[in-house]
């Protein structure tokens, strides 16, 4: 039964049936507080030609990541995944990818492109002023 568990959950349940502990309460892989939905306010990212045409940078840190589909053009999406929470760690082309599950999500849609996530990654506002990008939500 526990093998169908997330490797993360399986750990805590695992080392509380050991400790005999009570009430353990479990959180989401990566189970970090904060906004599903990327940064809660407006955050510099860089300049704006570290971002590929046709590709994408992951700003993990930030919890964002910033495409850029056609020259000019800039995308960003939350980097928090909506299977489970966890902060995607990578970007192969367009393609942004989970370490916990496998989920991965397309950097210019936000769609999901493999499961076990069935919701998009959210849109997040970013505008590009004087080469820089910045993300979230204005001040």
């Amino acid at each position: 039964m526990t093998s169908e568990l997330p490797a993360c959950r399986r750990t805590v349940l695992r080392g509380a049936a050991l400790a005999g502990a009570a009430g353990v309460g479990l959180t989401a892989c990566g189970g970090k507080s904060g906004s599903a939905a990327g940064p809660d306010k407006a955050v510099e990212l860089g300049a704006a030609s570290e971002v590929p045409v046709g590709g994408a940078k992951l700003y993990r840190d930030d919890k964002v990541v910033v495409s850029q589909p056609r020259q000019g053009t800039f995308k960003a999406f939350s980097a928090v995944c909506t299977h489970r929470g966890c902060v995607v760690d990578s970007v192969d082309g367009t393609t942004v990818s989970c370490p916990c599950h496998g989920s991965q999500f397309d950097a210019g849609t936000g769609a999901v492109v493999q499961g076990p996530a069935t919701k998009a990654l959210p849109a997040v506002p970013v505008t590009v002023a004087g080469g820089r990008i910045t993300a979230g939500p204005a001040s």
